[in-house]
């Protein structure tokens, strides 16, 4: 078996960059374009990290670097960063990069039959994509109403869905942006409870089990 704990960490730094990003810096298209590559290249990482390489997933991934690609040609030539290769790339990320890591992992544990630190970076990673998920759900919802998603923004920017997702998914509840319609309070309600029953099952799992043999 290949060693993984490398692969897995980066897949894991991708991500985590790739949200520090989008939280960290003004939403600007340089910043936007930064993030869409980062999350291009998360997906060929976590497509490659499977071991299995599923011809669904090598797809998206190449669909995401030609939409980097062609996002980068439209900028220079409209002078603005276009919208709709950005979104095409999260929603890639977010359909296709969790299930390769999962698949990469229970593939590595079957055969080596025991939980290490890349086996721990993998479901924090996944972990993590969830909130990206939702965050692209929220950026949905937004899209189609923007005062259905947000009580206290009737217009609400990446920053705002991604913050709230992961808010909402660590059960904090600031209470500074709430749901406003019925489809982005289910959401909501959804992302708390998957992201706490995750935490409390799969982590807890994994960390109790670290570095032991799986009978």
């Amino acid at each position: 078996m290949r060693p993984r704990a490398l692969e897995y960490g980066t897949v894991l730094t991708l991500v985590i960059a790739s949200i520090a990003v989008q939280l960290g810096l003004p939403t600007t298209d340089l910043s936007r374009f930064i993030t869409t590559v980062l999350q291009a290249v998360t997906l060929v990482a976590a497509v490659r990290v499977s071991g299995i390489h599923p011809r669904g997933g090598r797809i998206a991934a190449l669909v995401a670097l030609v939409a980097v690609v062609g996002s980068a040609i439209l900028w220079a030539v409209r002078g603005d960063y276009p919208p709709a290769p950005a979104a095409i790339v999260t929603g890639l990320l977010v359909a296709f990069a969790p299930l390769a890591i999962a698949r990469g992992l229970i593939h590595d544990l079957r055969e080596s039959r025991v939980v290490t630190a890349a086996t721990l970076a993998g479901v924090l990673a996944i972990y993590l994509l969830a909130g990206v998920f939702f965050s692209f759900a929220y950026g949905v919802i937004a899209a189609v109403d923007g005062p259905a998603m947000f009580a206290q923004l009737s217009d609400p920017n990446r920053q705002d869905e991604l913050y709230f997702s992961f808010v909402t998914l660590t059960t904090l509840g600031y209470g500074d942006l709430t749901p406003a319609g019925g489809l982005a309070r289910a959401f909501a309600v959804t992302e708390m409870l998957a992201g706490q029953i995750y935490l409390v099952t799969i982590v807890s799992l994994i960390v109790t089990n670290l570095g032991a043999a799986r009978r």
